[in-house]
């Protein structure tokens, strides 16, 4: 068994909280990336600052790993599994786009957002989401 490396999830997750505090306070927004991306063409006039946030999170990500590499050093990804093809990853896209619509929000928005203030709305959907990933797990196989 592998020994497990803490340092790049411990940095992502607090670069992941200090820009969702960033935006919240400095923008009075919440960090739901599938809204971000959502809303990204009409109305012109939020487009500025949704590119920008998103920009950041990408710049953000290669700048810990150019500033700290021996925090990732090792830290290699699991290879990604297809499972079923191409329809099936349209239908899981699918199906991830309507519940993201019905529940007004993502995991990142709920999950970090939501619950970091206490919505009880959020706490409900964050449930919901890991109900439906160990039911899918235990479907597919797939981890």
């Amino acid at each position: 068994m592998e020994s497990f490396n803490f340092w790049p999830p411990l940095i992502g997750g607090l670069m992941i909280g200090l820009a969702s505090a960033i935006l919240w306070i400095g923008n009075g927004r919440i960090a739901g990336i599938s809204g971000l991306f959502g809303q990204l063409l009409p109305p012109l006039g939020t487009v500025w600052w949704r590119l920008t946030f998103l920009g950041a999170m990408i710049a953000g990500a290669l700048v810990a790993a150019w500033a700290v590499p021996a925090a990732f050093a090792g830290f290699n990804p699991p290879a990604p599994q297809l499972v079923g093809g191409p329809w099936w990853i349209a239908a899981a896209g699918l199906l991830v786009g309507i519940g993201t619509k019905v529940g007004n929000g993502c995991t990142s928005g709920h999950g970090v957002c939501g619950i970091a203030r206490f919505s009880k709305r959020s706490f409900v959907n964050v449930g919901i989401f890991f109900a439906v990933a160990i039911a899918t797990v235990a479907v597919t196989g797939v981890v």
